[in-house]
């Protein structure tokens, strides 16, 4: 049995629930995917983009803790953030998506209706 999302430092249930609305479902699929991928999937799925959840991602997948990125680190990450936010789509569906998950709600993509 895979590790679980949860398993990587500074990441807990919330980002593991987050993980699993994105298809990522092990520590090891994360890993794989790397911060960059995995953070793009987690607002496809409709996640609000904050970048602190960014970096203590990134840390987390170096094994660091989450307030060790200080300084230049910190600056690129903050552009790296900002590429993958403006290249996401953030299409209609899932902003109702994560607004129906804010209520307790889940509705799968496919039972959408496209317009």
């Amino acid at each position: 049995m895979s590790d679980p999302v949860s398993s990587i430092r500074n990441l807990g249930p919330a980002f593991e629930q987050s993980c699993g609305r994105a298809d990522i479902h092990s520590a090891q699929q994360l890993r794989e995917l790397g911060a960059d991928e995995a953070y793009a999937r987690l607002l496809q799925a409709g996640t609000r983009p904050h970048f602190i959840g960014y970096y203590v991602l990134v840390m987390g997948l170096q094994g660091r803790p989450w307030n060790d990125c200080k300084g230049e680190e910190k600056k690129a990450l903050r552009q790296r953030f900002d590429a993958i936010k403006a290249s996401v789509s953030t299409a209609p569906e899932n902003l109702m998506i994560s607004e129906l998950d804010a209520i307790g709600v889940r509705i799968a993509p496919k039972d959408l209706k496209q317009v």
